[in-house]
């Protein structure tokens, strides 16, 4: 597998956010979000087997893994590699972009499903064949840049009913684009049941591009 990094930190996102984790970072995505943060991901990364990888990150106090990209399911030897983690006890989750299918995903494992918003500019490329296949283990993810992507993730969570379907629906900031007041009134105005989140990793680190 290539491999762009390897890290411990601080989860800034999700259900699990503030919690100590490591990071497991997979080289290439096939999308091209305008607000990516780890275009460094693209092509950067080293060939690492599988105990390789398990023994990188058993060196960190910590039994939750994330497993993230880039886009991680570009890689089909992910599948393995979360089986045996999950195999050696340890919490697993997985931030995919909702493209690729996650039909393959094990069921233990967490999944972070972003929905592509329009102003990401890769909102063609939703998989809404996924949805069916989350469950309340799951998270569904909306990186909301302006006021048309805020009402579009609403008329998606209400259209498929995501917080039925899924442990959290997440609504986040697109970072130094909209300003968390903004967001913060809109999703209370909304009366949805839904979670707004901020990068914690970017307020505690916001110099670091790597390694958070």
């Amino acid at each position: 597998m290539k491999i762009n990094e390897i890290f411990y930190s601080i989860q800034g996102e999700t259900s699990f956010a503030g919690c100590p984790c490591a990071f497991i970072r997979l080289t290439a995505c096939d999308l091209r979000c305008t607000y990516c943060d780890t275009e460094y991901a693209f092509h950067e990364g080293k060939e690492m087997s599988i105990p390789d990888i398990l023994q990188a990150v058993k060196a960190y106090p910590v039994r939750l893994v994330l497993v993230t990209g880039g886009e991680p399911l570009l890689q089909p030897a992910v599948h393995g590699l979360m089986r045996e983690l999950l195999e050696r006890d340890y919490t697993v989750c997985l931030e995919t972009g909702g493209h690729r299918s996650i039909q393959e995903v094990d069921p233990r494992v967490h999944k972070i499903m972003d929905l592509k918003c329009p102003s990401s500019g890769m909102m063609e490329h939703n998989n809404l064949d996924n949805i069916p296949r989350l469950t309340r283990a799951d998270e569904v993810k909306f990186a909301v840049g302006d006021r048309a992507d805020f009402d579009w993730a609403c008329e998606m969570t209400r259209q498929f009913d995501l917080p039925a379907r899924v442990g959290s629906v997440l609504f986040s900031p697109v970072h130094r684009q909209l300003p968390y007041d903004h967001l913060a009134r809109w999703v209370l105005d909304s009366g949805l049941p839904v979670r707004m989140q901020v990068q914690l990793h970017k307020i505690i680190w916001p110099d670091r591009i790597r390694g958070v």
